[in-house]
């Protein structure tokens, strides 16, 4: 009985220690589930995003281009908010599109098979990368610290916006549009 009560508490202490409403404060690399806490950081304050290139789900080796607001979205297909939010987002980058607006995704903590069902599913409109380590390039910047996160990186190249946790209709539109009119860096 002793055993269990250690086990629980245990548990316990490294499930309250990994989540603190949804961001981390103490490891920004850890992976937490978010709380769709959005950040948006002004044109003067923010940092370079990693070129963005490697091997996705179906097209091959790609490089994303630059010149372009991206939307970058960080998933898997075990997450929930993932599959809830991936309508949307395919809905985006047509809509989108039209402006100059480019999305792609990084899967992370999952397996291709599985992440290949789910771009059929959910009809995944734009690129996904399959190597993860993309992710710690990103630590100089605003790092994807909850599966899902969604950053948006200005057509300068720099990291304009993060959302912990599931995107909405109203959040997305929001930055984006901020970030489409964004004046270029100091």
């Amino acid at each position: 009985m002793k055993r269990l009560g250690i086990v629980i508490f245990a548990s316990l202490f490294l499930l309250t220690g990994c989540s603190t409403g949804g961001l981390s404060t103490s490891n920004q690399n850890a992976f937490v589930s978010g709380d769709g806490v959005a950040v948006y950081v002004q044109p003067a304050d923010r940092k370079p995003a990693p070129t963005l290139s490697g091997a996705t789900l179906t097209d091959g080796n790609l490089t994303l281009s630059t010149g372009k607001v991206t939307v970058l979205n960080v998933w898997a297909s075990w997450c929930s908010p993932c599959r809830a939010e991936a309508p949307l987002l395919s809905d985006f980058a047509t809509k989108y599109k039209s402006q100059g607006v480019q999305f792609a995704g990084i899967l992370t903590r999952d397996n291709v098979s599985a992440a290949q069902e789910f771009a059929r599913r959910f009809k995944l409109n734009y690129p996904t990368f399959i190597d993860d380590s993309i992710l710690a390039k990103f630590r100089n910047s605003l790092v994807p610290n909850a599966i899902p996160t969604t950053l948006i990186i200005d057509a300068h190249g720099y990291v304009a916006a993060r959302v912990s946790g599931e995107v909405t209709v109203a959040l997305l539109s929001d930055l984006i549009g901020k970030v489409l009119k964004d004046p270029p860096h100091a």
